[in-house]
């Protein structure tokens, strides 16, 4: 093995040379012109456009009007899945694909928050409906919550988060009241 150590050493000290040669002669054969026709080959520099003053109009999309589209999004989703478990009977057929977690809060909290995790067992991309109930110590409903997860990938789990403005400030324990899938 000692007798290759001063080996290994000449290839190491070598190798920045051979890496240096070789990045020249690739250089040098891609600046190559054999033809010397229509081949431009001066330094190409980008002019800036000149400097406009600030618009005084609002950008076309906004903090504001992201913040409106998401919201109207999740609500248009929402409405969705209220609408499919109006038509269900008992607690549904995705009771079993899905969990839901409290999550912690704090004394100043304005909303009460629990983690729903739905778990898509198909070979496709399935839209789940999911009621959640917030329930004090005495088993007492304060609030329902309706989430829908849109085209939940197969065999993967998608978490979403129910908010009640009722249960607020209290100590709830979420559960799932229905869910649905399809």
């Amino acid at each position: 093995m000692k007798a290759n150590l001063p080996a290994r050493r000449a290839v190491r000290a070598l190798a920045p040379v051979a890496v240096a040669a070789l990045l020249c002669a690739v250089t040098a054969a891609c600046d190559s012109d054999t033809s010397g026709e229509g081949t431009d080959q001066g330094v190409h520099t980008l002019t800036p456009e000149p400097a406009e003053s600030p618009s005084e109009a609002p950008s076309p999309r906004t903090q504001e009007s992201f913040a409106a589209s998401v919201s109207a999004e999740s609500e248009r989703v929402r409405q969705e899945a209220a609408k499919r478990l109006a038509e269900v009977e008992g607690r549904g057929n995705a009771v079993g694909d899905v969990s839901v977690n409290g999550l912690p809060m704090t004394a100043s909290e304005e909303v009460r928050s629990a983690l729903v995790r739905v778990t898509n067992p198909t070979d496709e991309a399935t839209f789940f409906a999911v009621k959640v109930e917030f329930v004090d110590a005495e088993d007492k409903v304060l609030d329902t919550v309706v989430v829908g997860v849109e085209d939940a990938p197969p065999d993967r789990t998608v978490t979403v988060q129910a908010n009640s403005r009722k249960a607020a400030g209290v100590k709830t324990f979420p559960r799932v009241a229905q869910a649905e899938r399809g």
